[in-house]
């Protein structure tokens, strides 16, 4: 399934070989240095799409991107990446919607599917979100005897 993946790291060297593997798998892919720098940007939520994201980074944080992610109403799934893992963390990631957690090193047996499964996910959630606006926008039509009937 081909998809957009935007990958958020400090690290250079790993956003070239995640850009490098990503492409090479059919993914659309764009990487950015940090979290405010993606928030600068804001990824185009029509096409399926997740984000892949460091958990650990200068300024804002991977859960802080999230957090800000969620309060602009982004569908996107976060897919965390960490070379740290503790439980604390995960726990609080997979609470506010983290759609999965890997540890660096990842292979590519397991961030491929992870990635396939976020772009699944956020298909279905923008089907869903585009079909309830179609009914709001059919609701907006009513007449305000025809919405005291309903």
């Amino acid at each position: 399934m081909p998809g957009n993946v935007y990958v958020v790291d400090d690290d250079a060297s790993l956003r070239t070989a995640l850009k490098r593997l990503l492409s090479n798998a059919g993914y659309n892919v764009e990487a950015y240095s940090s979290a405010q720098e993606l928030l600068e940007h804001l990824p185009d939520e029509t096409r399926p799409g997740c984000i892949l994201s460091d958990v650990r980074m200068p300024g804002l944080s991977g859960p802080d991107l999230q957090a800000q992610l969620n309060q602009r109403g982004s569908t996107l799934p976060v897919i965390f990446l960490t070379g740290h893992a503790d439980v604390r963390t995960t726990v609080q990631t997979v609470k506010a919607g983290a759609h999965d957690f890997l540890t660096k090193p990842v292979s590519s047996d397991e961030l491929l599917p992870a990635i396939n499964r976020a772009l699944e996910r956020h298909e279905a959630s923008w089907a869903a979100k585009a079909a309830i606006d179609r009914l709001r926008a059919l609701v907006a039509t009513l007449t305000p005897r025809e919405r005291q009937v309903f």
